[in-house]
């Protein structure tokens, strides 16, 4: 039977948080080329790569990447059991790492990944970015998987992979008015304001494609590239805000705004971007395949 050797492990552990072979001999006291001779005892050990020499720099591996979790969960383990008296053991725990664009709806967020919250056998880690930044996470095995409103282009250097987890209406909402008419779309804009999502977004262009064909150019109040920041704003605007209502659920539900209209055609859509990985995440899988 092969035994894992722990000191090599700390080693590559000791590099990886680093991301310097220099500090992490200095840390640990030790060469760096006795470091570098103990890290590839480990790779080879493990039969895979942990760390892409690139120059001086050092980048984890998918293997890498995973290797790194594992060494988090053991020397944590290791340190619990020293402040804990008695020798409980604690439940084994993966890690789920998930970029969100900064656009992206809260609300909707937190619905998709609400089964993870709270789950002890789980820790969540949310980053917020552009789509270029979190997709540049999801190559290097920094993000599992990238939450976003539109499918990413695939090449054939990036094999992306977007997968479809909701389609969610458009409205045009506001503020509870004296005037409780039927607003009348697209006509009522030609003299009612609206606060819109920037043009980065897809249903933003295709709300616009509507108002063109119908020769109306409304009064803009404001275009907000933040779902959360547009919220807000809605609430305080004389005007009408185009919004999924999912992202204003809140407001909508105490009566703080009210649907004044759905806009036929148009919709948003909520993808998981994925990329083909030798070990993918379960926990990634286990999203992708629950009801949405």
């Amino acid at each position: 039977m092969i035994h894992l050797n722990y000191h090599h492990l700390r080693y590559f552990w000791a590099i990886a948080h680093t991301g310097n072979l220099t500090q992490a001999a200095e840390r640990l006291n030790v060469s760096q080329s006795a470091l570098s001779v103990q890290v590839k005892k480990l790779e080879d050990q493990l039969g895979h790569a942990l760390f892409d020499r690139q120059g001086r720099s050092l980048k984890l591996t998918e293997a890498g990447r995973i290797a790194l979790d594992y060494a988090d969960t053991v020397f944590q383990a290791g340190e619990e059991l020293l402040s804990t008296l008695g020798g409980r053991s604690g439940l084994e725990r993966q890690v789920l790492r998930v970029g969100a664009i900064t656009t992206l709806s809260r609300n909707f967020q937190l619905g998709l990944l609400r089964p993870l919250i709270g789950r002890r056998d789980v820790e969540l880690i949310v980053r917020s970015g552009t789509m270029r930044e979190l997709l540049a996470q999801l190559e290097a095995h920094a993000v599992d998987m990238v939450l976003a409103n539109q499918p990413a282009l695939r090449d054939a250097e990036t094999r992306w992979h977007s997968h479809l987890l909701q389609e969610q209406p458009v409205s045009l909402v506001g503020r509870p008015a004296s005037d409780q008419r039927r607003f009348r779309f697209p006509d009522d804009l030609a003299t009612v304001p609206v606060l819109l999502p920037s043009l980065h977004s897809d249903f933003r262009v295709a709300f616009d494609r509507v108002l063109e064909l119908a020769g109306i150019r409304p009064t803009i109040l404001a275009e907000v590239d933040d779902m959360a920041m547009l919220r807000l704003l809605a609430r305080e605007s004389d005007g009408v805000t185009l919004v999924p209502p999912v992202v204003v659920r809140d407001e909508l539900g105490s009566g703080v705004l009210v649907e004044r209209c759905r806009i036929p055609n148009v919709t948003e859509r909520f993808f998981a971007i994925t990329q083909t990985r030798r070990f993918p995440n379960p926990l990634v899988r286990e999203i992708l395949t629950r009801p949405q």
